[in-house]
């Protein structure tokens, strides 16, 4: 079933002076359960396709649709409260807050969402122990290694039991252990609860890892590679 639908997506930045073209009419689908990596060179569009399918950027022309919600015509409000209840986002510098402990971190995105206060804070304990951080729920951030802090944001994407999650390079500044633990993590995740990851990387651990691959090179998609 598809949770995200490109077509002909474009994105042209600096049109009235020197035009960089990011994207070229991209149309990708992407199902419920997949584990994609979107990858290419600097320059080749997959942070900017991402952003496009996260609503961060809009598109010069094209649509996006998110569980068939073409998000490239929501307002601003009616787009961050869509964002806030159906999309995970994991960005390569963690993102979390210095003065908040690891379980203010996680549960941050379900007190935006008014959840319920006994709710949030077993869903926050249920994912801190899930990835492996169940001794460090009061730590915080600058008490953590690289690793654990990219575990709590892994855990504070998943805490809204989002449609799907966005990870921008989640592994580019994590040694070889740590990434391979997160990578184990995120694997489990979407065995066990089907959560779709879709990662721009151009980390081959990531990579290797990912039953598709979608290869882009200035701003098209050059090959689309489904693995078992």
């Amino acid at each position: 079933m598809p949770i995200v639908q490109t077509e002909n997506l474009t994105k042209v930045y600096n049109p009235e002076t020197v035009p960089v073209h990011a994207l070229r009419n991209v149309s990708i689908t992407i199902d419920t359960g997949e584990f994609t990596s979107i990858v290419g060179p600097s320059g080749s569009g997959k942070t900017t396709l991402l952003n496009m399918i996260g609503g961060l950027d809009k598109p010069t022309s094209g649509t996006v649709l998110v569980d068939g919600v073409n998000v490239t015509r929501l307002k601003d409000r009616q787009l961050i409260n869509f964002r806030l209840k159906n999309i995970g986002f994991v960005f390569q510098h963690f993102n979390l807050i210095p003065v908040f402990t690891a379980r203010e971190n996680v549960s941050f995105i379900m007190l935006l969402q008014k959840k319920d206060k006994k709710e949030m804070r077993q869903r926050t304990d249920e994912l801190l122990e899930a990835v492996g951080l169940g001794s460090l729920k009061d730590a915080r951030p600058r008490e953590m290694s690289g690793g654990q802090q990219q575990r709590v944001a892994v855990a504070r994407a998943l805490a809204s039991r989002p449609r799907f999650i966005l990870a921008d390079e989640p592994t580019a500044s994590l040694d070889t252990r740590a990434a391979m633990n997160l990578l184990d993590i995120m694997l489990r995740m979407n065995h066990e609860e089907q959560v779709t990851f879709i990662f721009s990387t151009h980390d081959q651990r990531v990579i290797d890892r990912a039953r598709r691959v979608i290869t882009m090179v200035d701003g098209i998609v050059e090959a689309d590679e489904h693995r078992k």
